[in-house]
């Protein structure tokens, strides 16, 4: 009982700020619009000012872990290759950009630090994971939805830019913090609040602007390939991988930052990203809608599975 009682208290709250995020919007409190641009606006400053503020005060020397980042990045990119052959079984071409992008891309920067500040009060080993698996999302997304984009040949590299425009930011947070631990600088009271203070609205803001966007009558759009894509996305990566990570040797908060990286939600960016690049975003919308709402218990079964075993 101690173990599920600790399981639900890491993933609950973070389903229940996106609840309020939801009901804000049917109340008209949080419209689409306003909940994109506080989505946007957590990336560009409180999101890499909270992972600044996590890095700097730790001693990164020890931290660092090579292998780790390593592992993080060669997982990420054999997980786009089993999409990407999964996808190839679908009917409709047309949805194909889509589904692969959907079924490996997570919300790993804005959920996974919240499911991880949960367990642990910080962000944990989540900057490292970040850095190993992030910039790939991203960058594959661009290639992944260009090349399967119905009617269109090569890669849309006016996009690939400004995909990496919109992470600078975090990666300027992730390296600003690496470099003030590295030097070991002081962390003096006053910029020590300011910088909690700013980090700390990261995650509500963040969670309920995601709760704002939904539209569940999305998520019966194109109900097949979204289950499918949705189990791959929320099980069968964590199924597949996460032995692997256990018989290397990762425990604790590095097994966490492998199963978000892993196993939550897809991210609401690849709907946007979808959209922009020409895809219809019906596929897209429904998995993260769907991965959602359902990672609140498949997220708390993986850790309840962990915890029994004394693996975090």
């Amino acid at each position: 009982m101690d173990n599920l009682v600790f399981s639900l208290n890491a993933t609950v709250p973070i389903f229940l700020m996106m609840v309020l995020g939801l009901f804000f919007n049917k109340i008209g409190w949080m419209d689409e619009e306003f909940a994109n641009k506080m989505n946007k606006f957590v990336f560009r400053i409180p999101l890499p000012v909270l992972l600044f503020g996590d890095l700097a005060v730790v001693d990164i020397k020890e931290a660092w872990d090579t292998k780790f980042v390593i592992f993080c990045f060669i997982i990420t990119l054999i997980s786009i290759t089993i999409a990407i052959g999964i996808s190839c079984l679908l009917k409709d071409r047309n949805i194909q950009g889509e589904f692969i992008q959907a079924a490996y891309r997570s919300s790993a920067a804005l959920l996974g630090i919240a499911f991880i500040q949960n367990i642990y009060g910080n962000s944990g080993q989540a900057p490292l994971m970040i850095i190993g698996s992030v910039p790939l999302y991203n960058i594959m997304a661009v290639v992944v939805l260009s090349f399967f984009k119905p009617g269109q040949n090569g890669m849309d590299k006016a996009l690939l830019k400004k995909t990496l425009t919109g992470i600078i930011t975090i990666i300027i947070g992730i390296a600003a913090g690496l470099l003030w631990s590295a030097l070991k600088l002081p962390m003096p009271v006053i910029l020590h609040k300011a910088v909690s203070s700013i980090g700390g609205v990261a995650t509500p803001m963040g969670l309920m602007a995601m709760g704002a966007t939904f539209d569940i009558k999305k998520a019966f759009g194109k109900i097949k390939p979204t289950v499918i894509a949705a189990f791959i996305k929320l099980v069968g990566f964590v199924a597949v991988f996460m032995p692997l990570a256990v018989v290397i040797g990762f425990r604790r908060e590095k097994l966490i930052a492998i199963l978000v990286m892993l196993g939550s939600a897809t991210t609401v960016s690849s709907y946007v990203m979808a959209k922009n690049m020409g895809h219809e975003g019906v596929v897209s919308s429904s998995v993260v809608m769907l991965t959602t709402m359902c990672s609140a218990f498949t997220l708390t079964g993986w850790l309840f599975i962990m915890k029994c075993f004394g693996l975090v």
